[in-house]
C-alpha cells in the first residue's frame, strides 16, 4: 500500500488589531477625519446653517490631516503631552510651530529676565503666561553688551563700561537702573503674575515691593540686593513670605546698610519665615533677639560675610526652632567675650556648618560651640585658622554623629584625634584633602574608631594618594626629561 507523505499544516498567525489598524491607512484616515468632522458638528445647532469653519474643514483632504495628526488634539490634551517630555527638549518643540511654540510657554514656570525692555513691554506675559518663579537681576543692571571686560560674584556678574574710570564702575548711576524704573517693572510684573512665588530683585523701594506684596499674596520666596532699613517696610507687607534672602553688602559692588532697625521691622512683620539669608548685613544682639522672638517658626539662618557687632552670638538662645546654622565667606564669628553662664543654649540645633570661613578668634568659635552643645552635624569647609587649638573647643560637642572636613589644611591628625574620642554618637567621618592628616600618623584606637563608622570617607592626603598611584608608570618624570632634551633656553630671544 503506497501512502503518500503529510504535508505539514503551516497556518500564519492571524494578525493583531495594531497591525491591522497601522497598515490600513485609509481606515485610519477615515477615523481621524470622523473625529475631526464630528468635533466641529457638535458646535453647530440642528437649525444653523454650517459655519465658514465647518465648510473649511469640509474641504480638508485626508493628505492633509495625516500630514499633521496633531491639529486634531485639543490645547489640553497636546499641553498634557508636551510636559511629560524631558526639559532638554523644549526649545526644538518650540520650533514646531507657532500654536507649539504658545504651549510651550505655557509649561515655563522660571525665568531669567536680561532684557528690562521685555518686561516692560508686557511681551514677558504673553510669552510666559504661567511664570511663578522671576528672577529680574542680571535684568536691572545696565550691562554694556560690547565691553571686554566681565566681573563676576558668587552672588552677580556684570560687564563693566571698559572706558570710564575704573571707580565707577559700579557706581549707582551706572552700574543699576534707577528705584523708579525698578518700581515700574515691578508694578507691571505683579499685574501679569498674580501667581507669583518667588522673586529676586535689586535696587528696589518701599513702595515697589508693597505693590507685589497687595498683588502677589501667594509670595513665598524673595531674594533682595542693594537692600535698606526703609526697604525692609515694603517686605514686611509680606504674609506668607517663608524663603527671605538680603543682600546688603557685596564686595567691589555696592555698599547698603541693614541694621537693628530693619531687622526689628523685618520681625514683626514676616512671621512666617522658616529660612533666612543676611548677606553683608549689618546688626546686633536687639537685632538677631528681635528675629528669634517673633519668627518663632525659622529653622534655617544663613551669615554670609556679616558685620555684626561683637556680642549678637548670645541673642541665638531666644530660637525655639532653629535646626541649621551656617556660617559663610565670614571673617569673624563674634569678637565679643562671654561668660560660660552668660551664653545660653540652642537646643534645638541639629548642624552646624562653616564655608569658607576665619575661624582665627578662638573666643568666638569657643562660644558658638558652647551655644551648640546639641548639634548632631558639622562642616568645615575651606575654612582658615582652623587648627589644632581651634579644633579641640569642639570636644565639648558630645552629640554629635556626623563630622565632615575639607581643605582644612592645618589640622592634623593629633588633633582630629583629640575630638572623635571624645564624641561616643559619631557615626559618619567624611576627611578630604586635609594635607597634615597624614595616614602613617593614624593610632590603633583611631583605626578601631574607622571599622565601627556606618559612613566613612578618607582622602586626607590627596597627594601622597596621587604620588602612590603614579608609581612604575614614568609620569611626572617623562615630560621633565623631554622638555629638558627639547629645550634650549639659550637659544630664546632676549636669553
Amino acid at each position: 500500500m503506497s501512502c503518500s507523505p503529510e504535508k505539514p499544516n503551516f497556518r500564519s498567525p492571524s494578525p493583531s488589531w495594531t497591525d491591522l489598524w497601522l497598515k490600513n491607512k485609509k481606515a485610519l484616515n477615515h477615523v481621524l477625519f470622523s473625529m475631526h468632522l464630528q468635533s466641529r458638528s457638535n458646535k453647530q445647532t440642528p437649525s444653523s446653517s454650517p459655519s465658514p469653519q465647518l465648510r473649511k474643514s469640509l474641504d480638508f483632504t485626508l493628505q492633509s490631516l495625516v500630514s499633521d495628526p496633531t491639529s486634531l488634539l485639543s490645547d489640553e490634551i497636546l499641553l498634557c503631552i508636551l510636559s511629560k517630555l524631558p526639559n532638554s527638549q523644549r526649545n526644538s518643540n518650540s520650533l514646531v510651530s507657532k500654536r507649539w511654540l504658545n504651549l510651550q510657554g505655557r509649561l515655563v514656570r522660571s525665568i531669567k529676565v536680561l532684557d528690562w525692555d521685555f518686561l516692560i513691554s508686557g511681551r514677558l506675559f504673553i510669552r510666559f503666561p504661567n511664570l511663578i518663579h522671576v528672577d529680574l537681576v542680571n535684568g536691572s543692571l545696565i550691562s554694556p553688551g560690547n565691553s571686554g571686560i566681565f566681573c563676576s560674584h558668587k552672588l552677580l556678574c556684570s560687564h563693566v563700561d571698559c572706558n570710564a574710570d575704573p571707580k565707577d564702575w559700579f557706581s549707582k548711576e551706572r552700574f543699576v537702573l534707577p528705584c523708579d524704573e525698578i518700581d515700574k517693572g515691578l508694578r507691571i510684573l505683579a499685574s501679569g503674575c498674580p501667581n507669583l512665588r518667588r522673586l529676586m530683585v535689586v535696587n528696589a523701594s518701599e513702595l515697589g515691593l508693597l505693590g507685589v506684596a497687595e498683588e502677589c499674596p501667594t509670595l513665598q520666596v524673595l531674594e533682595l540686593h542693594r537692600c535698606n532699613d526703609q526697604v525692609l517696610r515694603g517686605i514686611a507687607a509680606c504674609q506668607n513670605l517663608q524663603i527671605l534672602r538680603l543682600i546688603g553688602n557685596v564686595d567691589g559692588f555696592y555698599k547698603s546698610s541693614v541694621t537693628d532697625i530693619g531687622l526689628t521691622i523685618l520681625a514683626q512683620g514676616c512671621k512666617r519665615l522658616v529660612k533666612l539669608e543676611l548677606s553683608g548685613c549689618e546688626g546686633s544682639y536687639e537685632g538677631i533677639k528681635a528675629i528669634a522672638q517673633c519668627c518663632q517658626m525659622l529653622e534655617e539662618l544663613i551669615l554670609r560675610d556679616h558685620r555684626m557687632e561683637g556680642g549678637w552670638l548670645s541673642a541665638l538662645s531666644y530660637c525655639e526652632n532653629l535646626k541649621t546654622l551656617r556660617f559663610m565667606s565670614c571673617k569673624s564669628i563674634d569678637h565679643c567675650k562671654w561668660f560660660d553662664e552668660d551664653v545660653g543654649s540652642c537646643r534645638t540645633l541639629e548642624r552646624l556648618h562653616f564655608e569658607k570661613c576665619q575661624l582665627r578668634n578662638k573666643e568666638g568659635l569657643r562660644t558658638l560651640f558652647l551655644l551648640c552643645q546639641e548639634v548632631r552635624e558639622v562642616i568645615f569647609q575651606n575654612c582658615w585658622g582652623l587648627d589644632n587649638e581651634a579644633f579641640s573647643l569642639s570636644s565639648g560637642l558630645r552629640k554629635v554623629k556626623s563630622l565632615c572636613l575639607e581643605s582644612c589644611s592645618l589640622l592634623t591628625t593629633e588633633g582630629l584625634e583629640s575630638a572623635l574620642l571624645s564624641w561616643k554618637e559619631i557615626q559618619s567621618l567624611k576627611v578630604i584633602s586635609c594635607g597634615n592628616i597624614k595616614d602613617s600618623e593614624i593610632s590603633p584606637a583611631l583605626s578601631t574608631l574607622f571599622s565601627t563608622l556606618k559612613d566613612f570617607q578618607w582622602r586626607a592626603d590627596t597627594k601622597s594618594l596621587l604620588s602612590a598611584g603614579l608609581v612604575g608608570t614614568g609620569m611626572r618624570k617623562r615630560g621633565n626629561r623631554y622638555f629638558k632634551k627639547m629645550c634650549d633656553w639659550k637659544s630664546l630671544p632676549g636669553a
